[in-house]
């Protein structure tokens, strides 16, 4: 069982820079890969981007690539979602995942087993 808490979230200008973390708990963190998702009102839920267990393997999606970095320090059982250059369409609830498997691009939310509760971002233009 994994509980997640996502932490960081804001008010940005465009232009601007936010580091989102999600604090987990749980002895068995380092073995999850570990996704980022947003969602924004009226849309689905999407996938952001998703790093494996060790770090050393990263996936985003093309809309974030160059902007937005995902890291995780296993002996705080944290992962950061460090994003930059924020524009107006990134404004979302960002939510963290945990998935029990290797995998890293894993992009569906039924691929993932357990969620935080959210993190509300908010890009001003």
């Amino acid at each position: 069982q994994v509980q997640l808490v996502e932490s960081g979230g804001g008010l940005v200008q465009a232009g601007g820079s936010l580091r989102l973390s999600c604090a987990a708990s749980g002895r068995t963190f380092s073995s999850y890969t570990m996704g980022w998702f947003r969602q924004a009102p009226g849309k689905e839920r999407e996938f952001v981007g998703a790093i494996s267990w060790s770090g050393g393997s990263t996936y985003y999606v093309d809309s974030v690539k160059g902007r937005f970095t995902i890291s995780r320090d296993n002996a705080k059982n944290t992962v950061y979602l460090q994003m930059n250059s924020l524009k107006p369409e990134d404004t979302a609830v960002y939510y963290c995942a945990a998935r029990p498997w290797t995998v890293v691009a894993a992009e569906a939310t039924l691929q993932y087993n357990y969620w935080g509760q959210g993190t509300q971002v908010t890009v001003s233009s």
